[in-house]
Parts: structure tokens; C-alpha cells; sequence
């Protein structure tokens, strides 16, 4: 498929302003599928943060933006106006920088979150419970009672690379919405798409200078200024699970709020009823984006009664995904973000075989593909639940099959796992299915292929798989604080 070319945005986005970094240095934007250099962006300091922060703060404590909620809202549908009119070249700038197969930027990675990221939150402006009344008390004297939800402050947002813009407007429409400031700060992968977000918000919007920054750095310890410093509120964060414990530990000393999205090592349950030729293909959307997706279900859980039927089909699906140059529309799995992620998803490989697990499918890099950070679409089968390929989230297209005994045994193994973000179960009786879904521990999970993503849809995990809710009512939520007050009847 031939994109249309794009013009991509250097520069960051301080205190209404898009300007070069302060020491004028740079980085590259590196195509993980051909190893070539797309350009450069401009490399943000700690002074850059530290003005952005500031930038922030001020627009917060000195301006009508929290106030403002009619504005609010015809600043994010003038945003929403420009995010359409560049769609095109947006999503061909996030094929280059994010080496995304094409065909997922019409959905999840583009077409999705664009469709309703910033106009849902838009909408629930005006339709939010700002306040509401409580009975009148009596303790010492009759009082009026209210509680009423006001905006956090400064947040600081921080983006993974490998669902950069969906990230990112999910994060922006919520925090805007609320009446909440904030400093973006883009994944060092994929900066372009942010930073082209910011230069709309420039150019094309009323957004108040400070209400949004966007500083993109090499340097992970520029980010970490967000969490250190006590004028940023709230972190709002989509990550790895490590990086998201270390926000905390470096947040408690101001009590930093957080919200954390973090990994997760989905279980895709299929019962011994379900119609195996039907449900199997779809083992395949985990190999989806190279495997980069936290809610992937890269846990196979097969009945031992159908487990060799199980195995066959899968090892067929699996040998049949279509991967490689991220511009065919046909191609499921495209390359691995960087050659640093490439060589971390290959020794998850190389530990799986030296455990025992059984290699059927993939396991390493394409001899075909000379250039790019690839890896095959890998299948593993006689998983034990307890090995490290199980109980890692490996991020990447290796797809574990695990053996189950029973119902209690399947859902057993689903909750034997340090994460619970998402998960699916698949059966010919619907209510046998939403009655183990039921058992799972997870913030998300499909019943027979039933899909619950949205902007209204409140996401995010247990346990290690993160703090809060990203998007609906839950997720506006987050980025508000409680107001409770009491005068004299």
C-alpha cells in the first residue's frame, strides 16, 4: 500500500510555544522495519521539563481553563477538527515511527481512539455529575450537604510506544475534559505523533499557552521529572509494570497520585464445547503488532480432552500469519519496536526452549528479512503454567499453549499469574462462558469474541497490571478530586 508523505513536527510544545530544545540537541526517529533513520526530533532537557511543569502549573493556578467548561469543550472539538484533517498522513507517520501494520490503523492504533478519544469526554462536559446533594445533616444544628468534583491540577502523562497516538488522546480527552493541565511526555520510539499533536494544539486551537506541553527526550530520566516534582499532581502512566513501581517509589515523597496501565499476561480460555475450528483462528490476534499490545491473549488454555485437535489447528494459524513490511495492508505482524526490544523477546524464546517448552512454530528472526527488527510468529505448546513463559509478559508474538483438566482447572491457571488486565473465554453456552469470565481476575475480559473496547469503556487491571481506569466514567473520575461541603440550612 503507497502513503501518502507526511511532514513530521521536530519541535516541542512549552507554554503555548513550539520551540527547539534548550541546549538545541536532537535524536533520531529510527523505522524499526528497515533499520533507516525517518529524521529527528528535538531532544528535551531537564530544563525543558522544568519549564513545561511550570508552564503547567501556572495554567492551572492563574487561568479559566479549570473553570471554563464551555471552552473546554470547543477547544477539544477545534483539536478534534485538526486531528481529522491530518488523518492520512498521521497514519502514515505512525507506520514509519511505530512500525505498526497499516491495516491496525484502521482500528485500535488510529481509527478507533480517533473517532471518540476527545468528542466522548467533549460530550461528558456537560453531562458529568459535578456535584450532588447529600441529606441534610443534624449532628450540630440542621446543615446543607454537598459533594461537589473539581479538577486535579498539573498531570503528567507518560506514553508507551507501542500504541502511541490511542495512548495518548485516551490520556489527553479525560485529563482536558476535567479541567486538569498537562505534560506529555512521548515514548523516545515514537515522538512524531505527539509532537504533531502538539503543533495542532499551536496552530489550530484555543488551548490556553501551558494547558497542554509535550516534551520528547531520549533521556528516560527527563521523564522522571514528572514524577519528582510537586507542582505535577497526578502521573498518569501506561508502561511496563517495573517502570510503573518505580513511579511510585519516586512519587510517594510528595504522595504522588497515580494511575498506572500496566502489563498483562492474558489467558485466552477455550472450553471443551466451543467449536475449535471457529474460535482457534483467533489465537492468531495475539502475533497482532509483533505481540506489542498488553491485553494480547498470549496464554492458550486447551482442554486436555481436545488438547492434540487444539494443538494441530493452532500450529497451522500460527504458520499462516502473514508478517513482515508493515505498508502491506495484508500483514498482521510487523517488526518489533527497536533492536533492544527484538533481543528481549528473543531470550524469552531462548529461555522457554531451554525450560522444556516445545517450539512448533517461529523462534527466531526471519532469515528472509535482512533488515528490520523482526521475529517470527512463535508458538509453544506444553506450556508449564509456573515457567517463565508463562508468568512473563514477553511482548512479542509467542503464543504459549497451556494444558487445563476442567473448568476449576482452567480458571485456576488464568488467575495463577502476577498481572489481570484482560483475557477471553470461549464456549457454545454463553452463560457457562460469562459464569467462568466471572472467576477471572482481570479489569477486562471478552465472552466469545465480544469486544469491550471504547472511550466509555473504563480499562486497566489488577493487581500488577496497574492502578485505576482509563477511559468512562471511571476514568474521568481519575483526574478529578472530592469536594465535600456543609453550611447552615
Amino acid at each position: 500500500m503507497t502513503l501518502p508523505a507526511f511532514t513530521p513536527e521536530p519541535r516541542l510544545l512549552i507554554d503555548g510555544k513550539l520551540v527547539e530544545s534548550s541546549d538545541g540537541s536532537t535524536f533520531d526517529n529510527v523505522n524499526p522495519a528497515t533499520e533507516e533513520v525517518l529524521g529527528q526530533v528535538a531532544n528535551g532537557t531537564k530544563a525543558d521539563m522544568q519549564r513545561a511543569i511550570g508552564a503547567a502549573r501556572r495554567a492551572f493556578d492563574e487561568g479559566v481553563w479549570a473553570t471554563d467548561r464551555a471552552f473546554r469543550r470547543r477547544c477539544l472539538e477545534q483539536l478534534q477538527t485538526a486531528l481529522e484533517s491530518e488523518r492520512e498522513q498521521l497514519r502514515a507517520e505512525l507506520v514509519a515511527e511505530a512500525g505498526t501494520p497499516v491495516a491496525l490503523t484502521y482500528a485500535a492504533q488510529l481509527d478507533w481512539p480517533l473517532a471518540d478519544a476527545l468528542t466522548w469526554p467533549a460530550a461528558m462536559i456537560d453531562e458529568f455529575e459535578w456535584e450532588r446533594e447529600l441529606p441534610d445533616g443534624n449532628l450540630m444544628g440542621r446543615a446543607k450537604r454537598a459533594v461537589r468534583k473539581e479538577p486535579i491540577g498539573a498531570i503528567g502523562a507518560v506514553v508507551p510506544w507501542n500504541f502511541p497516538f490511542e495512548v495518548t488522546v485516551n490520556k489527553l480527552g479525560p485529563i482536558l475534559a476535567m479541567g486538569n493541565t498537562v505534560v506529555l511526555k512521548p515514548a523516545p520510539d515514537t515522538p512524531w505523533n505527539a509532537t504533531r499533536l502538539g503543533r495542532l494544539i499551536a496552530e489550530h486551537t484555543e488551548i490556553p499557552a501551558g494547558v497542554v506541553n509535550v516534551v520528547a527526550s531520549a533521556d528516560h530520566l527527563v521523564g522522571e521529572e514528572l514524577t519528582l516534582d510537586p507542582r505535577i499532581d497526578l502521573i498518569s502512566f501506561t508502561g511496563s509494570t517495573t517502570t510503573g513501581k518505580r513511579i511510585m517509589e519516586r512519587g510517594a515523597a510528595t504522595l504522588k497520585r497515580v494511575f498506572l496501565e500496566l502489563g498483562g499476561k492474558s489467558a485466552m480460555i477455550v472450553c471443551d464445547d466451543a467449536d475449535f475450528a471457529a474460535v482457534l483462528p483467533g489465537a492468531g490476534i495475539a502475533c497482532m503488532h509483533a505481540g506489542q499490545g498488553c491485553a494480547l491473549q498470549t496464554r492458550i488454555l486447551l482442554p486436555r480432552s481436545r488438547y492434540a485437535e487444539g494443538v494441530e489447528i493452532l500450529t497451522q494459524v500460527v504458520a499462516g500469519i502473514p508478517y513482515g513490511d508493515p505498508t502491506d495492508l495484508g500483514t498482521l505482524s510487523g517488526p518489533q519496536v527497536s533492536a533492544l526490544q527484538r533481543d528481549r523477546v528473543q531470550a524469552h524464546i531462548d529461555r522457554a526452549i531451554a525450560d522444556g517448552a516445545r517450539l512448533v512454530v517461529g523462534g527466531g528472526r526471519p532469515a528472509h528479512l535482512t533488515r528490520g527488527w523482526f521475529i517470527e510468529p512463535t508458538l509453544f505448546v506444553d506450556v508449564d503454567n509456573s515457567s517463565a513463559l508463562a508468568q512473563q509478559e514477553v511482548f512479542g508474538p509467542v503464543l504459549a499453549v497451556i494444558p487445563y483438566d476442567d473448568d476449576a482447572d482452567a480458571v485456576r491457571i488464568a488467575n495463577d499469574s502476577p498481572y489481570g488486565l484482560s483475557g477471553g473465554v470461549y464456549s457454545a453456552s454463553t452463560e457457562r462462558a460469562l459464569r467462568l469470565a466471572g472467576q477471572i481476575r482481570t479489569g477486562s475480559i471478552g465472552v466469545n469474541g465480544g469486544l469491550w473496547y471504547g472511550a466509555d469503556a473504563p480499562y486497566g487491571g489488577y493487581r500488577s497490571s496497574g492502578i485505576g481506569r482509563q477511559n468512562g466514567i471511571e476514568g474521568l473520575e481519575m483526574y478529578t478530586e472530592t469536594k465535600l461541603l456543609g453550611w447552615p440550612a
